[in-house]
């Protein structure tokens, strides 16, 4: 058993950033991201017996992130847009990174305006999933898949543009 414990904390620990990208797509708030992540943590230790392998652990672990993050959103009923969302969160101060913090900033800024479906595709488009990935992950058909993120992609340039954020 502690084998396997070991195997799973390796894994979370290569790719807690996907955890991290998550939270922060569907909560505002620096303390709501925390408590997501240590859910999505739970979840996928709770889960990761059942894992067989089929498909990547980064596939099967985007799937098990994102129907947490919709069922903690439900469960809740924690609304995207309780808490105003603070321009200046998680700006570094650094002169080289300054531009792409302040463009991430307006992009995480914007995605909350996105239902959680939305906030799904572009996600794991940001993520660079294929079309096919990102349809296997949300249970859904490529087509589909790919339908719903060009709409989203349109939806997220309005909403930026709307907004007046600069890119």
């Amino acid at each position: 058993m502690k084998e396997t414990e070991n195997i799973f904390l390796t894994l979370i620990n290569q790719h807690a950033a996907i955890i991290h990208k998550i939270s922060k797509m569907y909560m505002n708030d620096a303390e709501e991201q925390r408590d997501l992540f240590q859910e999505m943590v739970l979840q996928l230790l709770k889960a990761y017996p059942s894992f067989k392998g089929n498909s990547k652990f980064t596939t099967w672990m985007y799937r098990v992130c994102v129907n947490t993050a919709l069922i903690y959103l439900k469960k809740d009923r924690r609304k995207v847009d309780k808490t105003p969302f603070d321009i200046h969160t998680d700006v570094i101060d650094v002169n080289e990174n300054e531009g792409k913090e302040e463009k991430l900033t307006y992009l995480y800024a914007a995605v909350q305006e996105l239902n959680e479906i939305e906030k799904a595709l572009i996600f794991l488009f940001l993520e660079n999933q294929s079309h096919r990935e990102i349809a296997e992950n949300l249970g859904i058909s490529e087509g589909n898949a790919r339908v719903k993120l060009n709409r989203t992609k349109e939806k997220l340039q309005f909403i930026i543009k709307k907004n007046g954020y600069e890119f």
